[in-house]
């Protein structure tokens, strides 16, 4: 993993958790995540519509199996996800802007019950352009509710009730049902670590990879 962006990461969680650092954290943390943001957006510029789809290394056992295609919808499938629907219980962007549709996605899962060529297959559908217009609104909310947060709200958890309305929404796969208890059993802290900001890193790194080894070839 990059040690910067790690190590930003972990200096940001670490200031969080301190009521005398925790504006400082939050800072670090919209900083980070602006970083990784503006980052993914200019190295994939250059890349071809069919690059969204490549798998390169598919027997890897790393986020690098996937493609970037998938990537970018999953890390902010999930954000979207997490926030609206089961922290602040709005409806999702992806659906209140019509993204199934613009994205020409074939979900409205997180794609985490996709293995392989499921992976491949569902890339060559995206539409690169409005995939990435739905990034930037997922992100944009999200880094608006991050700056809203005051220091008691770092231990808000969710509910039964809360579990019950995610679950009933179907965004989540049946067999990934162990990602909603995931989510659940964390609180706004646990959540501002994984998916809002690790996540990234680990899935921004594998898209780097993989664009590395398009290129290359």
């Amino acid at each position: 993993m990059n040690k910067e962006w790690s190590n930003t990461q972990k200096e940001a969680m670490i200031l969080i958790n301190k009521r005398s650092t925790f504006e400082s954290g939050i800072k670090k943390l919209i900083w980070l995540r602006t970083v990784l943001f503006n980052q993914w957006i200019n190295s994939m510029k250059d890349i071809a519509k069919e690059d969204y789809s490549k798998m390169p290394f598919p027997c890897h056992k790393g986020y690098e199996s996937k493609t970037i295609g998938y990537s970018i919808y999953h890390v902010f499938r999930i954000e979207d996800i997490v926030l609206n629907s089961l922290i602040i219980n709005q409806p999702e962007i992806f659906m209140t802007g019509n993204y199934q549709n613009k994205i020409n996605s074939p979900l409205i899962t997180t794609g985490n019950e996709l293995v392989m060529d499921e992976i491949k297959h569902f890339s060559e559908f995206l539409n690169g352009i409005e995939l990435w217009h739905y990034a930037q609104e997922v992100y944009e909310k999200s880094n608006r509710w991050i700056l809203s947060l005051k220091y008691d709200d770092l231990s808000s958890c969710s509910t039964n009730l809360d579990k019950e309305r995610l679950e009933n929404l179907n965004v989540v796969n049946k067999k990934e049902h162990w990602l909603i208890d995931y989510w659940c059993n964390k609180n706004v802290k646990g959540l501002l670590a994984m998916p809002f900001s690790r996540h990234w890193i680990m899935h921004l790194e594998a898209s780097l990879r993989i664009k590395r080894k398009i290129i290359k070839e």
